[in-house]
């Protein structure tokens, strides 16, 4: 239930872009949601690099439990970040998670996005959040991406591909823009939309490795040996990409929204 499953057989290499990560660069629109006390369920954690900082901010009073179904990132973030002391990292998957308690906030990031039923899964978080608690939702719209100027033509057929890939798999490639809905559905009321788009500018530090991601998106092996791609276009389409990103990107810009809702008292 994490972002690249399509790679997660990599698996070191899978678990060292989680870590990368962080609650102020990768789920910035959360943090005044946060305050101490929170009893916090992260759904989807990876390694837990966002969850150890959400439990930071909900303090020795509050509590964060992070889930993920891959147990190589579990086993890693236990390591990693074991001095954090009100945080505990479950292999688990969500469906059939029986935590025994109900949370005050549940958050989900770059998660749904992998699910071929992610209003069940909205569903069941509905019936883990506490009456009156919330759930925060982070995805993007794949279909909505921008690259400045156009990446090669062997990177734009393999991500098009990519897309079909997704799509047939069940995947929603918009999700972002459906999110509103899937959350009504599920339950949810009051519910917000907030614009949360990952923006990349030639010069800045991690501009290479940000906007490289879709050349270790196309190292996955698995739209080859489902038919869909080819792997000598595979290939080209690593080279160039890789090529093109340190030699004439501008900028990359990744629609993402974050959505929440509340569950009613009654």
């Amino acid at each position: 239930m994490t972002e690249q499953k399509h790679i997660q057989r990599e698996g070191k290499g899978t678990a060292k872009l989680f870590d990368e990560r962080s609650l102020a660069n990768d789920y910035a629109t959360l943090a005044p949601m946060l305050r101490p006390g929170l009893r916090v369920l992260d759904v989807g954690c990876g390694t837990g690099a966002i969850s150890k900082d959400i439990a930071m901010l909900v303090g020795e009073s509050g509590y964060v439990t992070g889930i993920d179904n891959t147990a190589y990132f579990i086993e890693s973030g236990k390591e990693t970040y074991a001095p954090v002391k009100n945080m505990d990292l479950i292999y688990a998957d969500l469906f059939s998670f029986e935590p025994g308690e109900q949370y005050d906030l549940i958050v989900s990031a770059r998660v749904l996005q992998w699910l071929s039923n992610p209003v069940e899964a909205l569903k069941k978080m509905y019936s883990l959040v506490k009456p009156g608690g919330m759930v925060s939702i982070l995805d993007y719209n794949h279909e909505a991406l921008q690259w400045q100027p156009q990446p090669p033509v062997s990177m734009q057929r393999f991500y098009a591909t990519f897309l079909r890939w997704r799509g047939d798999a069940g995947m929603n490639n918009h999700i972002a823009e459906d999110l509103p809905g899937y959350l009504q559905e599920a339950g949810f009321t009051n519910i917000e939309t907030f614009d949360a788009d990952e923006v990349y500018l030639q010069g800045e530090a991690n501009f290479i490795s940000k906007v490289g991601i879709w050349a270790k998106v196309a190292q996955s092996k698995q739209m080859v040996e489902e038919g869909y791609i080819d792997d000598e276009l595979r290939l080209l389409a690593i080279d160039e990409y890789t090529q093109w990103v340190e030699t004439k990107a501008e900028q990359m810009v990744m629609k993402l929204k974050e959505v929440r809702g509340t569950k009613n008292n009654n």
